[in-house]
């Protein structure tokens, strides 16, 4: 009798594995919407912060992931079986000040850092009747550094630097934040 050799009984075993059938697939052929639903139309996020368009951020962050996962179709208004709402609720900026500076006037604030929290509600309607089949809040921060200021321009700082900073971590934390919507939104329905 002959011997089987090592590769040969390895690469029978991996076909065996493959053709046993076992519940795990790959992919997320498991994934779907509640109630099973395909065509979804995302409206442009309604904003109630005091931060003017990041409305966009996040409703292209979310229409993004659905369009990479295939889970459901955007569709138009009308040809759409549920709608996926999205509400910018509260952001806050909250500076982080060091305990003490040495070399500045007593009672100088100056900020080292900023974080930025936000607060996302989302609700997944059916369209024919209204029903509400799914919401959430989601809940998110990301810190970023303050303009630095020299002792010699104590009373000038780059203000464009932190708006920048401020949009390009708000613009982070929609793309983080509608990652982690769709993957609740999407899994064990």
């Amino acid at each position: 009798m002959q011997a089987i050799s090592p590769v040969r009984l390895g690469a029978q075993f991996i076909l065996l594995f493959l053709l046993s059938g076992c519940a795990y697939r790959w992919g997320n052929s498991e994934r779907t919407l509640p109630g099973g639903y395909r065509q979804v139309h995302i409206p442009i996020f309604k904003n109630y912060t005091m931060e003017p368009g990041i409305e966009v951020d996040f409703t292209n962050a979310i229409r993004q992931e659905f369009e990479r996962s295939r889970v459901a179709r955007i569709s138009e208004p009308e040809r759409s079986e549920v709608v996926l709402v999205g509400e910018l609720v509260t952001l806050d900026y909250v500076s982080q000040a060091p305990s003490q500076l040495s070399t500045l006037p007593t009672g100088t604030v100056l900020a080292t850092q900023y974080d930025i929290r936000l607060l996302v509600k989302m609700t997944l309607k059916r369209k024919s009747d209204g029903v509400v089949l799914w919401t959430s809040e989601f809940n998110s921060s990301r810190s970023y550094l303050a303009p630095q200021v020299t002792m010699a321009g104590v009373n000038t700082v780059n203000p464009l630097y932190n708006l920048s900073a401020r949009r390009q971590n708000i613009t982070i934390l929609s793309a983080n934040m509608m990652a982690e919507a769709h993957d609740r939104l999407t899994e064990n329905f």
